[in-house]
């Protein structure tokens, strides 16, 4: 479980993901942003559909790839939000 610490001195910036506004806090990692808003599964493996997300937190899994601002298979927990920034997961049809 991941919640965030209140801290009303931190500037929050809006990011759309997968198409819905969602508030960050300036300088956190887009996975920290999604797991701060009930996400858990970023993308899913091609050959099973199995749900994948952050497991490092520090680019060393790869568990936590999703597009942003239309490029693919980079790493959420690499990346701090920007304003305006769209992401999407990257999530295969469950066979």
């Amino acid at each position: 479980m991941f919640a965030r610490l209140p801290d009303a001195a931190t500037a929050r910036v809006t990011i759309v993901v997968d198409g819905r506004p969602v508030e960050a806090s300036r300088g956190d990692s887009v996975a920290a942003a999604l797991l701060g808003n009930g996400g858990s599964a970023f993308r899913s493996t091609e050959a099973t559909a199995s749900p994948r997300g952050p497991y490092c937190m520090m680019g060393v899994c790869f568990d936590c790839l999703v597009t942003i601002d239309g490029r693919a298979n980079v790493q959420a927990c690499m990346v701090q939000v920007e304003e305006g920034m769209r992401v999407d997961t990257q999530r295969v049809d469950s066979r």
